[in-house]
């Protein structure tokens, strides 16, 4: 994990920066104020001492049943090095009160699916964004389904649910019931 390129972005930007710790593996992190992702993601990918031009990933986390869940989401970044052989780990927080964060989408474009991925399961609204709407899920879908507090046994009025007459079809089978 990159210390070294964390150490660079809080001297460079020190105000977006709130936090830096170690998880219990030794990985680096650091959480940048919601208004600063962007900028600091540009610094990141286009400072030619830190050169992070790879976009790995991004997720959220509901922490909603933990004893510290204010604010209630975390958004998470991963960006690769393929010079440094390095990577690097920011966290965004978001209440749920407002659940919006600045769209990364303009910096990487491998970050529109992956915020669309997460404005579908977990509502965050990436501001700026050139295109959010569900991804995986249809647009009447009410919820969203990776929150901490979606009722699992609900159904979805919207859609009614579809007979199956061969549950079990596999090899050697013609799929007539």
């Amino acid at each position: 994990m990159s210390t070294s390129a964390l150490e660079v972005v809080s001297a460079k930007l020190p105000d977006l920066i709130t936090e830096r710790y170690e998880d219990r593996t030794g990985g680096a992190w650091a959480v940048v104020r919601r208004e600063g992702i962007r900028e600091v993601v540009s610094l990141l990918k286009n400072d030619p001492e830190l050169d992070f031009k790879l976009f790995l990933s991004m997720d959220a986390v509901d922490r909603l049943n933990l004893p510290e869940n204010d604010p209630r989401f975390e958004v998470v970044y991963l960006l690769r090095s393929l010079k440094r052989g390095e990577v690097v780990r920011l966290k965004v927080r978001a209440s749920e009160d407002s659940p919006e964060i600045p769209s990364i989408a303009g910096v990487f474009q491998g970050a529109n699916w992956w915020e669309r991925f997460v404005w579908d399961f977990y509502g965050v609204r990436f501001v700026g964004h050139p295109d959010l709407r569900r991804m995986l899920l249809y647009e009447e879908f009410v919820g969203h389904p990776l929150r901490k507090d979606y009722a699992l046994r609900d159904r979805q009025p919207l859609i009614p649910e579809r007979p199956i007459k061969d549950i079990f079809r596999g090899p050697g089978t013609s799929g007539v019931a």
